[in-house]
């Protein structure tokens, strides 16, 4: 669902209407983490904290809140990011 956003988004900000607002667009959130990070957390996102994405903190925050919950990889992750 993120990638399908993500590609929706550069496709539309690569037209030339986009080009021409008279203001900057808001950056997105990028991904965070290793792309190690991303995978041992992925299916514990998906399951408690996919109502939001792309907001990163408050995927962060709800990761927190379901760490007990969660994968024994992805607390890791937290754990070394001193969450």
């Amino acid at each position: 669902m993120l990638r399908k956003l993500i590609l929706l988004v550069l496709i539309v900000a690569s037209t030339p209407a986009f080009a021409q607002l008279p203001f900057p667009p808001l950056p997105l959130p990028m991904p965070q983490g290793t792309p190690e990070e991303r995978a041992a957390c992925q299916n514990d996102v998906r399951k408690y904290c996919e109502a939001y994405l792309p907001d990163v903190m408050q995927v962060a925050s709800c990761l927190q809140a379901n760490k007990a919950r969660l994968s024994p990889a992805c607390r890791q992750v937290l754990a070394n990011h001193g969450m």
